[in-house]
This record gives structure tokens, C-alpha cells and sequence, in this order.
């Protein structure tokens, strides 16, 4: 089954509030979807208050960031970013490669940095209580049965409950906790699929309506997923557990949320604290 492709008008808004007024602040945006596969961004602006100069380059994980510095005294900084994206239709993964291909050397090797523990993946192999799923995986016939039973599993494991973690949640607390978000559920799923092995990279973008809702402005929302390597990069959403299609805008890659956080900064002064995260989305 597919569903068609849609085109997204996004806009994210996000910022810091500080403690004091702060003189200078350092700041880096990941919010500007990709164009890739079918996936085509049509515009995009970023709008910084106080106004400041945006650069962009491409991070070592190929996103696109917008890095900017304020050097005027703020209490206040708001981000405001707009993108009109066509995104892709979808459809289920098909299992693909036998473990043989997976586990080959050469594979292995070159994704080596989707394989070991990150910030807030750990190996699952390692923990007790997570040590039964890993060895069933290990011992399914594909590597597309391991990954259908880590989602599974995941699912089984968490409910999810806003405001029980936070973006600094480890794969294993989030276990421990049996709450989470998307985030949790994809750090979970990844340290499942490194532990046997299976190439599995941290995926960020936006969510919109799971049925197309052309004409209208919704609450939209930032959304992680992931992908995992079965003879190719194959998508998976383990929160919704549904395929990732034109609902989806692709806009990061990275080993975890450490590597793709919307929006990221340092500065002088006091402490700081989101103003909220709001994004709206319209099917035109």
C-alpha cells in the first residue's frame, strides 16, 4: 500500500529565554528539509530575533545548518523557521538481504559509526533485561524479521506519555522508565538493531496528519524515526508504526539526537530556557 505525495508548508518556531540578559549567543539550526529520493525542498527562509547573519553549511552527517550569532544584549531568542517541501509517497519496507550481507565485513566496516553505542544509544547487549529481544533477533531468519520484532518489542515495552523524558533520556532510561516520546522509541529500537549488529541510523523531521488533509493548517510536529540497512536504507517509524511516506519531512540524519537537534547554542550570561516549540503544517 502507498500513499500519494503531499507539498508541506512548515513553520517552526523555537527559541531560548535567558535568565539575564545575555551579550552574546552562539547558535546552530537544524530545520531545513532535505531534498533527496522524491523528496524536493522548494523554499525555505530562517527569521532570527534579534536579527542576526545566517551562514549554512553542510554537517558531517550531510544535513544543512543555518549557524548564527547575536552579539547585541537579549533576553529573548526566537527562531522562525518557514519550508514548502514536496515529500514522497510510501510503502512498506520488503525484506531484502540475508544476514550474510549484513554481516559482511566490508558493510560492516563502512557503517561503522551506526553500529556502536552513542550519546543516548547504549548496547543493548548488555543489559539484562533487554538481553532476551537481542537474542531473538539474532537468531530470525532476516534481518527484516529482527527489525519488525525490535519495533515490536519497543512497542510492547513503552507507552507514550509526554513530559516523563526529556531530550536527554538514554535509550536504556527510557527502558527503565517504560514511558516516552518518539525520540525514546527510536533510541530504543537503534540500540536493539546495533546489538545484532544491523546498521540503524537516528532519522528528524516533521509529522503531519496520517490522512491527507489538503487546505488546512494543522498542529504539526518534530518527529523522529529511523533506518535501518536490509540491502538498502529502509525507513521505519517504531512510535506510530507506520510507514514512513508523505506524511514524513525528512531533515537530519545522525548516530542519536545528539547529532540533529533543531535548534542548539552557547552563550554568556544566566540560565536559559525554551520559549516552546510550535509547528504548524498545510497541505497546499
Amino acid at each position: 500500500m502507498a500513499f500519494g505525495s503531499r507539498r508541506l508548508h512548515i513553520i517552526h518556531r523555537t527559541g531560548f529565554r535567558y535568565a539575564e540578559v545575555v551579550e552574546a549567543s552562539f547558535n546552530e539550526v537544524r530545520m531545513t528539509p532535505a531534498t533527496e529520493g522524491a523528496q524536493m525542498l522548494l523554499n525555505h527562509t530562517v527569521d532570527v530575533r534579534p536579527a542576526a547573519t545566517v551562514q549554512s553549511y553542510r554537517d558531517y552527517w550531510g544535513a544543512l545548518v543555518e549557524s548564527f550569532d547575536v552579539h547585541v544584549p537579549h533576553r529573548i531568542l526566537e527562531v522562525v523557521a518557514m519550508s514548502t517541501v514536496d515529500t514522497a509517497a510510501g510503502a512498506e519496507p520488503v525484506p531484502v538481504a540475508p544476514w550474510s550481507a549484513v554481516l559482511e565485513p566490508d558493510l560492516q566496516d563502512r557503517y561503522a559509526e551506526f553500529l556502536i553505542s552513542s550519546e543516548y544509544v547504549d548496547d543493548a547487549g548488555t543489559d539484562p533485561e533487554r538481553e532476551a529481544v537481542v537474542e531473538a533477533m539474532r537468531t530470525a531468519p532476516r534481518p527484516f524479521d529482527a527489525a519488525r520484532l525490535a519495533v515490536d518489542s519497543v512497542r510492547d515495552r513503552l507507552t507514550y506519555t509526554p513530559g516523563v523524558t526529556d531530550v536527554s533520556t538514554t535509550a536504556a532510561q527510557a527502558w527503565q522508565s517504560q514511558h516516552g516520546v518518539c525520540q525514546d522509541f527510536s533510541h530504543l529500537t537503534l540500540s536493539l538493531l546495533r546489538a545484532v549488529r544491523i546498521p540503524a541510523r537516528y532519522v528528524s523531521g516533521y509529522l503531519h496528519t496520517e490522512e491527507s488533509a489538503q487546505g488546512q493548517t494543522v498542529t504539526g510536529e518534530s518527529h523522529a524515526w529511523l533506518e535501518y540497512w536490509d540491502g538498502g536504507w529502509h525507513a521505519l517509524d517504531p512510535t506510530n508504526d507506520r510507514m514512513v511516506g508523505s506524511a514524513h519531512v525528512l531533515v537530519a540524519r545522525g548516530r542519536d539526537y545528539a547529532d540533529v537537534p533543531p535548534l542548539k547554542g552557547i552563550y554568556a550570561g544566566g540560565q536559559s530556557e525554551g520559549l516552546g516549540v510550535t509547528v504548524e503544517i498545510t497541505q497546499l
